[in-house]
């Protein structure tokens, strides 16, 4: 490290306080190490802050809009609070409605459902399978994956300007799902400049910002996005909650996503038998059955911290681990990091990389039995877009996940670090050696498949 990167590093702020930071685990070749969490893009680790915030509440757990006692109307006070800090967070419109979800998959299927009949989506091919899955009901468009921001917002114009003509004769709605910041590359979308060309073509806009929300801040005003879903289990709130927040209308008229108690206002019986059901128009609407308000609870204690931290020191600090990373990477000449939009692409603590002549679950596997270092391999639930990277035949791939070759073999699959406002110094620098003595000195241990993951042989 030079002098002056040491030097900036001194003016940076100390990682947030998360769980497991002290957690060891074994290594095969002996001994114990602080186990490295660098696998945040799946899970993040719950902010300490966030566990105490919610195990102080606990003894006073009530069932939400359920009670007339006080830890019921406590409860309650709680998740409605707590929809209010959410929302702050967010800088919603004043009359944007936030509906608590169970994750960012959860938010974009509720949107699916609630899109108007004959709506076209357009979404990238490059989106994590949470954005391009759930339109199975809507005439989707699948737009090639650009290799510039510029390219992306071209494409997304041209598409949206020969969009299919709809059963009445006209445009119909339309919606355009994108992501703030990839999965798999950790590189940020031109999100401002796709919503201005989504609303300049009359259509809408929503942003998956799983990546992006724990990262930098969000402000739907400010992107000038409709709606924005994200997971608390990535904005180290891992209790089961999420978030779909935006433009009412769609979701005001809406069947309920899931019928039941808490989404009816009134329900009454038909001479005929049946039943007459009067839904709510708030979010409520769409949160049938009693909520997670120990989830709702802590993605807001998240949001908190993460903003009394301050995004602009969290995101400074983060630039910092990356270029660690990006650099000691770059020192192994059989790594290649994988990019869509080029090296200097402004990102988020996640990367993908391939390493020539591994398997890519038999380097994972190596970095956590013997270094204690925790990634991931595979696909990353964004199989269109790690083909694309790797220029690899979809008939050869496996399950999300899966090794497709034998230990040792080229890997047709990808490694991806990553981090965030938890991560010492300490995990990435272990990380950047673990990489390098394995491409130059190979793995101490033997290791073997095992139901479709290398695993340290026995």
């Amino acid at each position: 490290m030079s002098v002056s990167t040491a030097a900036a590093a001194q003016s940076l702020c100390a990682p947030l306080p998360v769980l497991g930071r002290d957690v060891t685990v074994p290594l095969v070749t002996g001994g114990e190490v602080t186990y490295a969490a660098l696998d945040y893009a799946a899970s993040a680790p719950a902010l300490q802050r966030v566990w105490d915030d919610v195990a102080a509440y606990a003894p006073y757990y009530g069932s939400v809009h359920r009670g007339a006692g006080y830890l019921s109307q406590l409860s309650t006070d709680l998740f409605e609070n707590a929809r209010r800090t959410v929302a702050e967070f967010l800088d919603c419109r004043a009359d944007d409605q936030l509906v608590f979800t169970r994750s960012t998959t959860d938010s974009l299927n509720l949107l699916a459902a609630a899109l108007p009949a004959d709506c076209q989506v357009f979404v990238f091919e490059t989106e994590h399978h949470a954005s391009l899955l759930p339109w199975k009901d809507a005439r989707v468009t699948y737009l090639d994956a650009p290799r510039t921001p510029r390219q992306a917002v071209e494409t997304l114009e041209r598409a949206l300007a020969d969009r299919t003509v709809s059963i009445e004769g006209g445009h119909g709605p339309a919606l355009v799902c994108v992501t703030g910041a990839s999965n798999v590359t950790g590189e940020l979308w031109p999100v401002r400049e796709l919503a201005a060309a989504a609303h300049a073509h009359g259509a809408r806009i929503v942003l998956d910002a799983a990546q992006l929300a724990p990262h930098h801040p969000v402000s739907i005003r400010d992107l000038d996005v409709d709606w924005v879903a994200f997971s608390g289990h990535k904005l180290y709130a891992p209790f089961g909650s999420g978030v779909l927040a935006g433009r009412a209308d769609w979701l005001r008229t809406a069947e309920p996503y899931l019928a039941g108690g808490g989404a009816s206002r009134k329900v009454t019986r038909r001479e005929d038998g049946g039943v007459d059901v009067e839904w709510h128009e708030t979010a409520a609407r769409h949160e049938a059955g009693s909520p997670n308000v120990i989830g709702a609870y802590s993605i807001a204690s998240a949001c908190k911290a993460l903003t009394e931290a301050g995004f602009d020191t969290l995101v400074a600090r983060e630039q910092y681990l990356i270029e660690k990373v990006r650099a000691g990477l770059a020192e192994v000449p059989e790594v290649r990091v994988l990019s869509l939009f080029g090296d200097d692409a402004p990102r988020v603590g996640v990367l993908s990389f391939v390493v020539e002549g591994w398997n890519s679950s038999h380097f994972a596997a190596a970095l956590s039995a013997e270094y204690g270092i925790g990634v991931r391999d595979g696909l990353f639930c964004a199989h269109p877009l790690v083909r694309t990277l790797l220029g690899t035949d979809p008939q050869t791939q496996g399950e999300c996940g899966a090794p497709e070759a034998a230990p040792g073999e080229k890997s047709l699959n990808a490694i991806r670090v990553s981090f965030g406002a938890g991560t010492p110094d300490e995990h990435v620098e272990r990380f950047v050696n673990a990489v390098r003595e394995l491409v130059t000195e190979g793995a101490k241990w033997q290791y073997r498949t095992e139901d479709g993951r290398c695993v340290p042989a026995v």
